[in-house]
């Protein structure tokens, strides 16, 4: 039934670009990445990662044995945190100009990769700071070449053009989107994901869920978008439990990894809106909120406000999580409600207030949403129109 929604007439883009080596033993892997650096005449490189999983999932020893062999000297910027920063990027690109880096290896979840992102555009741009990327007073084109390994199964990064970076002194975390920073090559190995906490595990694979379900359901929406929205939430219905109940469940991993790489494809076509714009304030304003459970903590209201203008397709995609729906505007708060039980099953019932937002935060966060650069063009493209008032009711039924 979700064909109901779709109008035909409407020429969508389809898009994957980033070649991905995908499975267990995939970070071996590296070595034709390193051969095919050298070949193209790349020397440097600049390493972006953590303080510590890069390490501790055992990821840095192949790659390091890796540029060794291949003699490319590296530099390792390991101060990237959860909501990199502007600051996290001028740094890392100052590193990387002084050592003559040529191009990026992100190793670590969304955030490496994202500041390994913008690093690799300033890096053609000199004269540019990251204040003025993030804040679009230039257009760029061109980018140093990419390299995503992937430690977490939620972000999507390795597979897209986006990347998001915080201006932490204007409570902005805007989101950029160019040809030129989808990743060369990309690494998916389940086992270097087997060290995420608990937290993280729950977390990542939320992330997951709200890409494909804003994807499959935005106003740029396609029948790939919709097709893929379903099969991430399958996965993610099935396997998150058990890669909690075992986080060294390599076939959890795996599939979890996979929904994960489906779902940075699934909004690289459809883009996003209502919860990811609505979520960047919250952790713009709260550095040390995770991203995942700011989404998680958005989705049930968000899915109430856009059943009735989607209730085909997301009776369709809900269906692993949220079954029997029907394709009716009627059902838009059992909807809500039912992905909330969902979320509790997994051990993520947390609400706004549980972290410390109430409703006299909601209109610092509404006018956050339509000030923030990029975040009113994710808003232009919700189901449910660009109005404060849907912005603010979103957040006030997720106090």
């Amino acid at each position: 039934m979700w064909e109901n929604d779709m109008k035909i007439n409407e020429v969508r883009e389809i898009r994957t670009r980033t070649s991905v080596y995908f499975g267990v033993g995939a970070i071996r892997k590296i070595n034709d990445i390193a051969k095919v650096l050298k070949e193209k005449g790349i020397n440097k490189v600049i390493v972006m990662s953590g303080r510590n999983a890069y390490k501790a999932t055992g990821a840095w020893d192949y790659v390091e044995k890796a540029l060794k062999d291949k003699e490319i000297g590296y530099v390792n910027y390991d101060q990237v945190t959860p909501n990199p920063t502007t600051h996290h990027v001028n740094d890392a690109v100052k590193m990387a100009k002084d050592f003559g880096a040529q191009a990026v290896i992100a190793i670590g979840g969304g955030s490496p990769t994202d500041a390994g992102k913008a690093t690799a555009i300033l890096m053609e741009y000199p004269d540019k700071t990251a204040n003025d990327l993030m804040e679009f007073k230039f257009e760029p084109t061109k980018a140093a070449p990419i390299v995503s390994i992937n430690l977490t199964h939620g972000t999507g990064t390795e597979t897209n053009r986006f990347a998001v970076v915080t201006v932490p002194e204007k409570d902005f975390k805007p989101a950029i989107a160019y040809d030129c920073i989808y990743p060369m090559f990309a690494i998916d190995d389940p086992e270097l994901m087997t060290k995420l906490s608990p937290k993280q595990t729950r977390f990542v694979s939320i992330d997951a869920v709200n890409h494909v379900v804003e994807a499959a359901t935005s106003t740029v929406a396609s029948p790939y978008t919709i097709t893929l929205a379903r099969e991430v939430i399958t996965l993610v219905a099935k396997y998150l439990p058990k890669a909690i109940a075992n986080p060294d469940d390599l076939e959890a991993r795996y599939f979890l990894a996979y929904a994960a790489m489906m779902g940075g494809v699934c909004f690289d076509n459809g883009l996003l809106h209502y919860t990811h714009a609505l979520e960047h304030p919250l952790s713009a304003v709260k550095h040390e909120l995770s991203h995942g459970l700011g989404l998680a903590m958005l989705l049930p209201a968000v899915i109430k406000t856009i059943y009735k203008d989607r209730a085909n397709t997301l009776a369709y995609i809900l269906e692993p999580i949220a079954p029997g729906l029907k394709p009716e505007a009627a059902d838009a708060e059992k909807a809500g409600n039912e992905v909330y039980e969902w979320l509790k099953s997994v051990g993520v019932p947390e609400k706004l207030s549980d972290e410390g937002f109430t409703k006299d935060d909601v209109e610092k966060l509404t006018n956050l949403v339509f000030t923030t650069p990029s975040l009113a063009g994710l808003i232009d493209i919700g189901p449910s129109g660009n109005s404060k008032d849907v912005v603010r009711e979103i957040y006030e039924n997720s106090i």
